[in-house]
Order: C-alpha cells, then structure tokens, then sequence
C-alpha cells in the first residue's frame, strides 16, 4: 500500500501529490545515512592524503562522489525518490538552518581540499583545516535531515495502519449485508419447496464467501494491529 504525500523540492515550488510505500521510506532513510557515512569517509582520507597515504585522494574522491549523488537523489528525487516530499524537509533543507546551503558549502570546499591536495597546492593545510572545522556542524545538520525521514517513516506506518484499518471495517459492513442476503435467500428457498433447490444453491454458495470474507477480515485486523 502507498500513501499520497504533499512533494516540494523548494519552498515557493506547487504542491504535488506523491504516493510513497514503505519501501522508499526504507530507501531514504538508508540513502540519508549513506550520505553521513560518506561524509565522515570522505574528511577521514582527506586528512589521510594530507599526511601522505597512498590513494587516499582516490578514496576521498570516490566518497565524495558518492556522497553527492546522495544528496542529489535526496533533495531533487530520482530513480523512484521523491525529493522533498514534506513540510518538516523543507524546513530541514530550506528554513532558517539553511541545511542546503551547509551540506552545498561542504561539498564545494571538499572539493577545493582534495584539488589541493592532489596537486601540492600550498593552500592545501587551511582548506583542510576549514573542511575539518565544518565536519561537525555538518553532521549535525545530516543527523537531523535524517531523523526527518525516520518520522516521517513512523507517521506512514500509523497511517497505514490507519487506513487498512478502515477498509477492513467498510468489508465487515459489506460481508454483514451479504451475510443477511444469503440468510433471507435461504429462507425463501426453504419457502419454495423444490422449486427453490437452485435457489438454494446460489444462497449456500454466497454464505461461503461471507465466511471467508470473515476469515480475511480477521486476519488483516491481525496485521494492521
């Protein structure tokens, strides 16, 4: 089952309808964590390359690239995502934080560091230290885009939950109904005498189905429980 969101990918963008499954909630959050763990990769092999470890440019290179990509699925959407689908996101990404705008600022300077330290710059060690300075207050905004997702995942679930629970009780309503079909059905059959055998047929066989109707009833309350 989905659920129909409200999607924005900025602040003054129109509203959208976007049906998101617990499976690309389940993406996102994996997707936002990777985007944390390459961000703490990527100023580890930097400060690694600075020291002088071979291929830690590439690695650092590698991580960052991965660590763009990320973010890029994240905020514009793609292969499935949504991009900012919600309100809680766009004050993540584009309020007062100006999350965007850190995790931007962070990518271009890892970028300007790495440069510089692939090529002997001399402005390497103070872009280093600048990229080290910024890690922190980077992650923290991460961690809190990421926690965004985490509810958002949670609120889908009750919600879930919520609406299954309501088209079981509009099948309970239709299998009562049925159910006093099919009793009716069988009284005027009895009624008849032999005249009303396939008559009696036709109510046997729609008592079946409200059983089983009964059946699935329980069985999906058992689930959205």
């Amino acid at each position: 089952m989905t659920l129909a969101l409200i999607s924005n990918t900025a602040p003054d963008s129109a509203d959208a309808i976007v049906p998101l499954s617990g499976e690309v909630f389940g993406a996102l959050i994996n997707l936002s964590g990777r985007r944390r763990f390459t961000s703490q990769r990527l100023v580890l092999y930097a400060v690694l390359a600075a020291q002088g470890q071979e291929d830690a440019v590439a690695t650092a290179s590698e991580a960052l690239g991965l660590f763009r990509n990320a973010h890029k699925l994240l905020l514009k959407g793609g292969d499935g995502l949504p991009g900012v689908f919600c309100a809680e996101l766009q004050r993540a990404y584009f309020g007062p934080g100006q999350g965007e705008r850190q995790i931007a600022d962070f990518i271009d300077l890892a970028e300007r560091t790495l440069h510089a330290i692939g090529s002997g710059g001399i402005k390497a060690p103070g872009l280093l230290a600048e990229l080290v300075g910024i890690t922190t207050p980077t992650l923290a905004v991460l961690n809190q885009i990421t926690a965004v997702y985490e509810e958002q995942s949670k609120l889908h679930a009750r919600l879930m939950r919520k609406q299954l629970r309501g088209i079981i009780t509009e099948i309970e309503t239709i299998a009562k109904q049925a159910k006093m079909v099919a009793f009716n059905a069988r009284v005027v059959a009895a009624r008849a005498g032999h005249a009303g055998r396939e008559f009696a047929v036709v109510a046997g066989v729609m008592a079946n189905i409200t059983s089983e109707m009964d059946s699935m009833v329980s069985s999906a309350l058992s689930a959205a429980a």
